[in-house]
């Protein structure tokens, strides 16, 4: 039995070969929803290097992002520190002067190993993006009733 095809008429109905693939439980994290418009501007930028094999080999050098538009070094860097800070990606190489850039990963896909990487998939804190999330609320059980503490003093006696 041959497998259904849901999407094989998708690539006629768009412009382009590529797309970006930017899941909606990323659209509609927390993390995301904080981010200022440069924020979300270089995360865009950085999908689209991704390639679906390159997770962790993602450039966010000034050189590279000045042919995206990026003007200033200050926004870019302000940028970036956004997007580490929401745990949208992760540094997986150290970058160093003269030649070296600094590369970056989505915590939001596995990593792709590579040997030029300074971060293992092991090592990789996959899912980051998520500790923004609030936590979900946690109902007592029925007729259970909610333990308070009581105040002791340094003797063990209660007060």
């Amino acid at each position: 039995m041959a497998r259904p095809r849901r999407f094989k008429d998708a690539k006629s109905k768009r412009d382009g070969a590529s797309f970006v693939p930017l899941p909606h439980a990323v659209l509609e994290s927390a993390a995301y929803l904080a981010l200022s418009a440069r924020g979300k501007a270089l995360l865009l930028d950085l999908l689209a290097q991704y390639r679906g094999n390159n997770n962790g080999d993602l450039c966010a050098a000034f050189s590279v992002m000045r042919k995206r538009g990026w003007r200033s070094e200050q926004t870019l860097f302000a940028a970036r520190r956004e997007l580490e800070a929401a745990g949208l990606i992760h540094e997986t190489r150290k970058g160093a002067r003269p030649n070296r850039a600094t590369l970056y990963g989505f915590t939001f896909y596995a990593l792709d190993e590579n040997p030029k990487l300074e971060v293992t998939a092991r090592g990789f804190p996959r899912g980051q993006w998520r500790m923004k999330d609030p936590a979900p609320p946690i109902a007592a059980a029925r007729g259970a009733a909610l333990a308070t503490a009581t105040a002791v003093d340094g003797h063990g006696q209660r007060r």
